[in-house]
């Protein structure tokens, strides 16, 4: 029986050959990723250090100008300020009535807003009142001032401020 065993051919050299194949494969994958990063590297090198350059021979951008407000010319006992409801809960106007009084100013009117889906409270000011408005901001805590929007003062009960209740 040895004589028939030693006659039969070794049945491993498949193995060798697949090792030997999966070795040669991933050195020639090292060797693709190598060549595409050198090949790819220096074209975005190239853009980037243009880009850099262009941006640095540029001309600075101008800041625009913040103009002072001024000091408010009204007391506040003599500011006015409407409130409006802008989140759609019930009393939250009333008591932002209380927290304005609290605070000297006079409340014109309390009512709600066309809508109620304001994220964030909100003052804003008749023509020639943004001093007050902003006093009237930092008083309340309130971050965003700006310029009457969507309301005619006509509406706004004599009021020379707004505001506006949002959800935070």
């Amino acid at each position: 029986m040895e004589s028939t065993l030693s006659a039969l051919p070794d049945v491993r050299p498949w193995r060798t050959t697949a090792y030997v194949a999966v070795a040669v494969a991933v050195v020639e994958l090292v060797v693709l990723l190598v060549l595409g990063t050198a090949m790819l590297a220096k074209p975005v090198a190239d853009r980037v250090k243009e880009a850099a350059l262009t941006e640095a021979l540029a001309p600075p951008v101008a800041k625009p100008k913040v103009t002072p407000l001024g000091a408010p010319t009204l007391e506040r006992s003599e500011t006015a300020v409407l409130i409006l409801n802008g989140n759609g809960r019930n009393g939250a106007a009333s008591v932002e009535s209380d927290r304005v009084r609290a605070k000297g100013y006079q409340v014109a009117a309390v009512t709600d807003a066309p809508r109620h889906d304001y994220a964030r409270s909100l003052v804003m000011f008749r023509p020639g009142f943004a001093p007050e408005a902003h006093r009237l901001a930092r008083d309340l805590k309130i971050r965003i001032v700006g310029p009457l929007d969507g309301l005619r003062p006509a509406a706004l009960s004599g009021a020379h401020a707004v505001v506006v209740i949002g959800l935070r």
